[in-house]
């Protein structure tokens, strides 16, 4: 299996997972001390708020050329330590540079002459089905279990001169602060939400600057285990996370890596003014079409039972789309609940109201709920494993609990199911524990906190052939 190297490991941005920060524009304003219970929403349809216009073609060239992670590694270090580009991991419409990079990377020119490479938003937003890079698709093989210090430590033995020590030192100063929160233990999965807590808690809510030392308790090492979501979903979405957290202004919430680095909010304010734009091109997006063919006739037959037994949640699609924007109460839905429990019991209430301390304005909330929007199902078959956490290997068995196994791992070559519909996969006779250290972060278990691959029962009211119909159907969305 080829790996990348991550330039600072997890810079990832909010489109994804996680916490709905507006670092770019604007916080939903409140007075301190009211109701704690400001930070919660009830479950139901979540409203749409309306969005800043933008240009999708604009929008596709800043998001890979435009240099919204301003810190990372020399060029010239870079060289020294980086694989051959594959020629499929390359991107159109890329500037200078960046043509010779693969697509999750982006070069530029500090203030200080020096030529940087940093990670971009692909990094987590993009992934290769076969030999096409998919803009948008969640990487359900992106490691984030490795301690990005290391690589850190690396890039410095071949730092050269002032100007380039300078540089690394600034990105290292970064990681450093961020690294003992963004680990996960499972590959696959995606430690934004706890890259969101650790950033605020070194940033200053008013000017952003930097503070080497916490200025509030930084949040647990262990990061929630969640998956990265589509962005083609996106152009339906009234709430961008999985717990309604990311309403109001969307684009303010896209490019979050950029805190990472950016020290001043004047140079937040300068990518806020191409965000939209970014937004824009998200919501254009289109999902992949199945790869293989499709049983019209079976697909059919499938389609008024997907509506009678789904749609309610999921959405209508044809002709007269509709997707209500529904969050699903936890004792309803019945899949694990951590992340809504961690994101709504009082404990992350300082981050917050970190949020609430920004000068910025009132254009976004964070404010999540006790459960879960059932999401668009787009592309569904390209977007396994399902659930918010990653649990369930296979649209087959998600529709057949029987099926889910309890400790499984993906196959070592990337290769789809078609029959059903998944990445192909390795049932497990045991978890973690019984495994060599070195192969514990490949293995699933289910058995773990956040980790369960329990709830959404609803398929095994259907028949197998009922079932059978309904993921024909799947396969058209």
């Amino acid at each position: 299996m080829k790996q990348r190297i991550l330039i600072g490991g997890t810079v990832v941005t909010l489109a994804v997972v996680g916490l709905a920060i507006a670092w770019l524009g604007g916080f939903l304003p409140s007075s301190p001390g009211a109701d704690p219970e400001r930070h919660r929403s009830p479950t139901g349809e979540v409203p749409a708020t309306e969005q800043r216009p933008g240009d999708p073609a604009a929008g596709y060239h800043a998001l890979v050329n435009e240099a919204y992670v301003s810190c990372g590694m020399p060029h010239e270090a870079w060289r020294r330590l980086a694989p051959e580009t594959d020629p499929a991991d390359l991107l159109p419409g890329r500037e200078g540079r960046n043509a010779e990079l693969p697509y999750f990377l982006t070069a530029h020119v500090n203030a200080d002459g020096v030529e940087i490479v940093s990670n971009n938003c692909l990094v987590c937003h993009a992934a290769r089905i076969e030999d096409e890079v998919v803009v948008g698709l969640g990487d359900a093989l992106a490691d984030f279990t490795g301690d990005p210090r290391n690589l850190v430590n690396q890039v410095g033995r071949y730092v050269r001169g002032p100007a380039q020590t300078a540089a690394w030192q600034h990105w290292a100063d970064r990681i450093e602060g961020i690294a003992p929160y963004i680990r996960t233990d499972t590959i696959g999965m995606n430690p934004a939400t706890n890259l969101s807590w650790a950033l605020m808690a070194h940033r200053d809510p008013r000017t952003m600057a930097w503070s080497d030392t916490p200025l509030l308790e930084p949040p647990p090492e262990t990061p929630v285990p969640l998956r990265t979501p589509p962005w083609w979903w996106m152009g339906k979405k009234n709430a961008m996370f999985y717990t309604t957290i990311g309403r109001g202004d969307h684009s303010r919430y896209m490019l979050f890596a950029s805190l990472l680095c950016a020290d001043r909010v004047e140079e937040l304010r300068e990518i806020d003014a191409y965000a939209p734009d970014i937004r824009a091109y998200l919501e254009s997006l289109a999902p992949p079409a199945f790869p293989g063919e499709i049983d019209e006739a079976l697909a059919a037959e499938g389609r008024p039972l997907f509506e009678a037994n789904c749609a309610s949640c999921h959405g209508t699609y044809g002709e007269a789309p509709r997707y209500p924007n529904r969050v699903i109460p936890l004792d309803q839905i019945g899949t694990d609940p951590l992340y809504a429990a961690t994101m709504t019991d009082g404990s992350l209430d300082r981050f917050y109201e970190w949020v609430e301390r920004s000068p910025h304005g009132g254009t976004v909330r964070a404010a999540p709920a006790a459960g879960y929007i059932a999401p668009p199902l787009d592309g569904i078959w390209a977007v396994a494993p399902y659930l918010h956490n990653g649990s369930v290997p296979s649209l087959a068995a998600l529709l057949d609990s029987r099926l889910r196994p309890r400790y499984w791992r993906h196959a070592e070559t990337r290769e789809y199911d078609a029959e059903a519909m998944g990445w192909r996969h390795e049932v497990l006779e045991a978890g973690k524990d019984a495994a060599a250290p070195a192969e514990r972060v490949h293995i699933y278990d289910t058995t773990l906190p956040g980790y369960d691959n329990g709830g959404h029962y609803f398929g095994d009211a259907l028949s197998e052939q009922e079932r059978r119909a309904v993921l024909e159907y799947l396969k058209s969305l």
